[in-house]
């Protein structure tokens, strides 16, 4: 038997603050289109609950919801998470699919984008804008139909000004822009 794992739908954003409410209205409005979403929020505020409830509204509800946090994998180690790797590309290399070929058909949710090293987010940009990438050590380029979710705990104008996010990767994934407001204002 197949059971699928049960994610966070808008029921689970239990709220009686005008500005989440409008918040949830705008969830059920943005859910259905596949442009990448950018959710901005401070730490615990509940990005992933919106992430998998924009998820749970949307097309591809049926499909997998993956999320990594990417502050919480080391910067050389990116790379090979996202896009994967191919036996011999290094000492120990496997043939192992990256998180864009695991979501596909699915959602895939970035937090902390803003953690990864500029030259990271290239390549991200590059993967998302194309919809296609290689694994590390990969001939072959790997064509995906995935919905990128990505967040960001640092207000993004500050990123873009202290050079620590590009504006590129920003425009990007910011087409649909949510903001969370702090649990102190709710």
């Amino acid at each position: 038997r197949n059971k699928r794992k049960r994610y966070y739908t808008l029921d689970d954003i239990v709220t009686i603050d005008p500005f989440m409410n409008e918040l949830k209205d705008q969830i059920i409005k943005i859910a259905k289109s596949d442009m990448p979403i950018l959710i901005y929020g401070a730490t615990g505020t509940g990005k992933e609950v919106v992430a998998q409830s924009i998820h749970s509204e949307s097309l591809r509800k049926d499909k997998l919801f993956i999320s990594q946090n990417c502050a919480a994998v080391p910067e050389n180690l990116l790379e090979s998470i996202f896009f994967g790797t191919e036996k011999g590309a290094y000492t120990g290399a496997e043939n192992r699919k990256g998180l864009f070929e695991l979501a596909e058909g699915g959602t895939l949710f970035l937090d902390e984008i803003n953690s990864m090293s500029v030259s990271m987010q290239v390549k991200l940009l590059k993967a998302i804008e194309e919809k296609k990438f290689r694994r590390i050590g990969g001939q072959r380029e790997i064509k995906v139909d995935i919905r990128i979710i990505s967040a960001l705990n640092e207000d993004p104008l500050t990123l873009i000004a202290e050079k620590r996010l590009r504006p590129d990767l920003f425009y990007r994934l910011g087409n649909i822009y949510l903001t969370i407001p702090p649990l102190c204002e709710r």
